[in-house]
């Protein structure tokens, strides 16, 4: 039996590595332990070695020796001091998830990308071009690219067909034709995608902000409470607004947590989330936030009445494209119904709108106990190119994938699936 992963510290857990403790684990924990190289020692694990965070550390390189890694599944890096994917990291033959989030990464090898990659994970670096290789790994689900220098993607994209999801907002595309090429729109399995915050889009982003009524509410008119929640791009607070001569009003504030998230840019998410406009299925929005102490951003959002909670949990690294939900999680026909008939409502909304919501799923979306249900979460939201119908079109055709994704597990978790069937999608 492999011995359980250690809880301790990780500077505790180098300790013990470099004692010869640790010998059989599956899973080593070795981030903020000022590393400059990898330890040695890691080497001796690599006949059970399967999962290694090595993130939050000053590492720029890894050694040829690193291939020993033969049963290497999961690689964090994130927050070190690359400056190219290491190649050899293509020499690791069970390779299934690769994280190197908040580097200096400017160049990626076409030797770095094992044929057995899953989930590549390069957000916030300086990327400026994917090689080709990235065709050669078909088992590819999901890519995240948000917050890098791209201004094409590799033609190989398209022989990724097993690619579910995608981040590429906060690049450099010029053109939608580039950001959104043939290949990648026709994929047959695409179902979660982000490419705001790049030159085609922010001219039209910066309109729909200006064209919006919603008011900038400053932070000193607001009261915040207790987190009600967090995620990959913010904190939501509770707070109560403060206006001159009306009572306080129960709003919720979420508080970017910086400049980049693994979706996209804040403002991106904020213009969205405006243009959104109101719908009795979707988290409305009071304003954005201006004012605050410290230059965070943020937007103002109307309170979620009581009793409504989260339909799902986000993907795990197993499940990887596909929401954790209740084991005990059991609906009613006409719950799961309801719940259904929102979400086609609001995506319906969200397209006339001009948006693609780019991140439909159970996580985002809050049901009370009757069905009542609100969508939420803008930070991988999309203007649709309104000079180029084709990609709207398939745009929108791809937030209808997902939706139908959420469709097929309402059913298997409905005591009458069948009250599903012929279901209408938003034409």
């Amino acid at each position: 039996m492999n011995p359980p992963m250690v809880q301790s510290h990780p500077s505790d857990t180098l300790a013990r590595l470099r004692a010869g403790q640790l010998a059989g684990t599956t899973r080593l924990d070795l981030r903020g332990c000022h590393l400059s190289e990898v330890p040695p020692e890691v080497f001796a694990l690599a006949d059970t070695l399967e999962r290694l965070d090595l993130s939050d550390n000053a590492l720029q390189s890894l050694p040829d020796e690193f291939a020993r890694l033969h049963k290497l599944r999961i690689l964090f890096c994130s927050d070190n001091a690359f400056t190219a994917l290491p190649a050899v990291l293509g020499r690791c033959p069970s390779l299934d998830i690769i994280g190197f989030k908040a580097n200096r990464i400017a160049h990626v090898p076409a030797q770095a990308l094992p044929p057995s990659l899953r989930w590549l994970i390069l957000t916030d670096n300086r990327i400026v071009e994917l090689p080709e290789t990235l065709g050669n790994c078909p088992r590819l689900q999901k890519l995240m690219l948000a917050g890098n220098q791209l201004q094409r993607l590799p033609a190989s994209i398209a022989a990724c067909r097993r690619l579910e999801l995608a981040r590429l907002a906060a690049n450099q595309f010029e053109t939608a034709q580039a950001a959104l090429p043939v290949g990648l729109l026709a994929l047959p399995r695409l179902a979660w995608l982000a490419h705001a915050g790049n030159p085609f889009s922010q001219a039209r982003e910066a309109a729909s902000e200006q064209a919006q009524s919603s008011p900038a509410i400053a932070w000193s008119a607001l009261q915040l409470q207790e987190v009600l929640g967090s995620g990959a791009s913010g904190v939501i607070h509770a707070a109560h607004w403060k206006r001159d001569g009306q009572p306080p009003q129960a709003v919720a504030v979420k508080l970017f947590k910086g400049a980049m998230t693994s979706d996209g840019l804040p403002r991106s998410e904020m213009a969205a989330s405006m243009a959104a406009g109101a719908h009795p299925h979707l988290v409305g929005v009071e304003g954005r936030l201006s004012g605050h102490p410290e230059g965070s951003q943020g937007l103002v959002l109307r309170r979620i009445p009581p009793g409504l909670r989260n339909l799902a949990e986000p993907p795990s690294l197993v499940s990887c494209t596909r929401d954790v939900y209740a084991s005990k999680l059991w609906l009613g026909a006409d719950h799961a119904l309801a719940i259904a008939r929102g979400m086609v409502s609001a995506l319906g909304h969200l397209h006339q709108r001009g948006l693609a919501h780019g991140d439909l799923y159970g996580h985002n979306i809050l049901v009370d106990a009757r069905g009542h249900s609100l969508l939420g979460d803008f930070g991988a939201a999309s203007f649709l190119p309104v000079d180029d119908p084709c990609r709207a079109d398939a745009l929108r055709q791809i937030d209808r994938r997902a939706l139908g994704v959420l469709i097929a597990e309402l059913a298997q978790r409905c005591d009458s699936p069948g009250a599903l069937d012929g279901l209408q999608t938003p034409a």
